[in-house]
């Protein structure tokens, strides 16, 4: 069947049409014509040819059948208008093509004309209703005229539409951006929505860029930085300016931001956005000069979104605020979290996580200064970041501890070392930093973030306070005891809170009477089912959680109580009460003191406070200030387990001391059975109780076991002794007994 038998119908003579615009400046219009028959394509064509429509020309694409165009439409969505017939391989092979081009295809911009040079297969109303055909012609009534109104009718409906979408779209982004001003491209995100929205104002594609003085942290800068990018510009999005390479458009920004309103060139428009804080310059590659109506269109935008770009910029700078460390510049503890979280979800097999301790670094801000301190803090950093390149990633987490997540085998004790190896130069102070490390692998924990952070966290401090090793691995048995640990502490707790915890006393004696002088008080936690949890791990719990001041005060309450009972029964003898260090520090401790002395109204020399020598290294002026406001008005004070903490002899002179404790280790061993020389523990405890007796101190020996250490310890001059030879520790009921007892038999068995 012949579709065309002649040429001319399509060119009547009477038919004239001009061109909507003389002069082409933009990208042509993309046209498919879709025909089985070579002449319709070529006819088309040359009636086409010469045709402008709104200073853009037409571009011409061709298919023969409709699985060719359905083909080419997908490789070319940015068609514009489809002269598509309608009978083809088919009678309906056009309607199919139309249908699948909106169902299918999802092609909803695209203007569709309809030709058929056989009447009689007119589509009906209701299918050129259902997939929005954009018009109808017969090829025998299409004439030139007729065909170039339907071309330029179609093509402005396209404009319409695709104006409607891109201006929809770029409404979407705007208002995405600001329900997401959180996340880290918020501020672009914003200035892409700009961009793309003005473009859609003014009917063009969406091409150019938004600059501003503005750095990825929302603060200002001397240098332009790309915001956000569209068309060719997009590779440029995060870049300084000057990498757009194109002089003229580096001077136009930049001259809109220095004369902070719109200027407006025959092939660009730059318009100016925000206030003298936060201010950007939106370029747009416009082709044409923009016309008073869309100046002012564009005007009322820029008015109204004024206060979201100054809103997204401040958000950025917020957000930057809450991840990136100030000081090093570095991610911080939240955005290491984040990182953990991140890491995890991905490839976490060999992965492991290492927080680094400075070791001392308080010891550098109160000797240096805290400037210089945070000099230190800076090269770290920076030799950190030397060290560990991606796709490790780096943080700092706290004052002086970093962070480093990473494969196992980079993140480990040797390259972390090798970090720390050479001296750190700052301000003209040389100094070797040294460090405690934990790492965990993240097979061996939990996967949220948080437990991560825990488990690191506890190998940390097992390398902080191992003797041995600088750094710890998690495994998980350290959690499973961390946690025993916090339930025995909240059992301590409880306990006390309900009056479980006792007291109980072991004698002093006197070797030269055999009589009891003093006892020593000893806190006791009984379990239920009889057995008694030793002071050796509750004491250390204690002192951990705080809770030692509030035991210290009642053992001290206690054993004034106790004095005053024994006092009330004839004995007069002083009770010994171990003090921590953080009772020393409490700021009420020797208040307290002396108030439960004048409430039981004893003697205050009947009392004894004992301390150990490690306790006088630790904060020196602190506990020889208390000791000595306690002396004044009477109350004992003892050392304890003197030898055994290295302490100053400086600092032994300057405490109020009245007796010295010698070690049960130096005297389980002084008596040496094989040889008649002097074992060296033996040379000790001489030694101890010779310096006790130049500084007039009296000496008492621990952990008495038998008669011949007895029998040394006075061979050597010793005052009093302490052990299990004499008596265990008891209950205060049974030291009564005791007591009473020895009266009785007026000596010591």
């Amino acid at each position: 069947m012949s579709k065309i038998t002649e040429q001319d119908f399509l060119f009547a003579a009477e038919d004239t049409v001009t061109s909507v615009i003389a002069k082409p400046s933009l990208e042509p219009w993309q046209i498919l014509v879709v025909d089985d028959d070579a002449e319709v394509h070529t006819v088309t064509t040359l009636a086409l040819n010469d045709l402008q429509v709104f200073n853009r020309t037409l571009t011409f694409h061709h298919a023969y059948n409709g699985e060719e165009a359905i083909q080419y439409l997908k490789k070319r969505p940015d068609i514009a208008v489809v002269l598509l017939d309608v009978v083809m391989e088919s009678d309906d092979a056009g309607l199919i093509v139309v249908q699948r081009i909106r169902e299918e295809l999802q092609l909803d911009e695209i203007r569709i004309v309809l030709r058929t040079g056989q009447p009689g297969y007119a589509p009906e109303e209701k299918v050129i209703k259902q997939y929005d055909i954009n018009d109808y012609k017969t090829k025998t009534e299409l004439t030139r005229g007729k065909l170039v109104t339907a071309i330029i009718g179609a093509i402005r409906s396209y404009q319409q539409i695709r104006t409607i979408n891109q201006s929809r779209r770029g409404l979407e982004k705007i208002i995405n951006s600001a329900a997401n001003l959180l996340e880290h491209q918020s501020l672009h995100s914003f200035s892409e929505g700009v961009l793309t929205q003005i473009s859609s104002l003014l009917g063009l594609p969406a091409e150019g860029i938004v600059c501003a003085q503005i750095e990825d942290d929302g603060s200002a800068s001397d240098r332009v930085y790309v915001l956000g990018a569209a068309g060719a510009y997009a590779p440029f999005i995060k870049c300084l300016l000057e990498r757009i390479q194109d002089a003229e458009i580096i001077q136009q920004i930049r001259q809109c931001l220095y004369d902070k309103k719109h200027l407006l060139y025959p092939q660009a428009t730059v318009l100016y956005l925000g206030n003298k804080q936060y201010n950007a310059a939106v370029y747009l590659q416009t082709n044409q000069p923009i016309s008073e109506l869309d100046q002012q269109l564009i005007e009322l935008f820029l008015s109204n979104i004024s206060i979201g770009y100054q809103n997204a910029a401040l958000f950025q700078q917020l957000k930057h605020t809450a991840y990136i460390d100030a000081l090093t510049k570095m991610p911080n503890r939240n955005a290491f979290i984040n990182l953990l979280q991140q890491i995890r979800q991905g490839e976490a097999e060999h992965s492991a996580v290492a927080l680094i301790d400075i070791k001392h670094f308080s010891d550098i801000n109160d000797g240096l200064g805290h400037d210089v301190g945070n000099e230190f803090l800076i090269a770290v950093a920076m030799r950190l970041n030397e060290h560990f390149v991606l796709p490790a990633q780096l943080a700092r987490v706290d004052t002086d501890v970093f962070a480093v997540i990473g494969h196992s085998d980079i993140v480990s004790p040797d390259a972390i070392n090798a970090a720390f190896i050479q001296p750190f130069l700052v301000a003209g102070h040389r100094l070797q930093l040294r460090v405690n490390v934990g790492f965990c692998r993240l097979q061996d924990t939990d996967s949220q973030a948080l437990s991560i952070l825990k488990s690191v966290t506890i190998a940390l401090n097992r390398a902080k306070k191992s003797l041995t090793s600088s750094h710890q691995y998690y495994l998980p048995e350290m959690a499973q005891q961390l946690s025993s640990r916090l339930t025995l502490l909240r059992k301590l707790g409880q306990d006390f809170a309900q009056h479980k915890l006792q007291l109980w006393y072991q004698p002093q004696v006197s070797l030269q009477t055999k009589q009891i002088v003093g006892v020593e008080a000893l806190l006791r936690w009984p379990q239920d089912n009889g057995d008694f949890i030793s002071p050796a791990t509750f004491i250390p719990l204690a002192e951990y959680s705080g809770l030692i001041i509030e035991i210290g005060d009642w053992v001290i309450q206690q054993a004034c109580m106790q004095i005053k009972q024994l006092s009330q029964l004839g004995f007069r003898i002083r009770i010994a009460v171990n003090v921590s260090m953080q009772q020393f520090r409490s700021p009420n401790f020797v208040q307290s003191v002396m108030d439960n002395i004048n409430h039981y109204q004893i003697d205050a020399k009947q009392l004894e406070i004992e301390i150990t020598e490690s306790i006088v290294m630790d904060e020196p002026q602190t506990v020889i200030k208390a000791l000595q406001q306690l002396k004044a008005i009477g109350v004992n004070i003892a050392i304890d387990d003197f030898g055994m903490g290295f302490s100053s002899l400086s600092y032994i002179q300057k405490l109020p001391l009245d007796r010295i404790k010698i070690d049960r280790a130096f005297v389980a061993n002084m008596v040496n059975e094989v040889s008649v020389a002097k074992s060296s523990d033996q040379v000790l405890v001489e030694t101890i109780i010779r310096l006790g007796k130049k500084l007039q101190l009296v000496t008492i020996a621990e952990g008495v076991e038998d008669a011949a250490q007895q029998q040394a310890l006075i061979a050597l001059g010793c005052d009093e002794m302490q052990g299990y030879f004499f008596a265990k520790p008891m209950p205060a009921t049974e030291l009564t007994r005791l007591l009473q007892q020895k009266i009785a038999a007026n000596k010591i068995s």
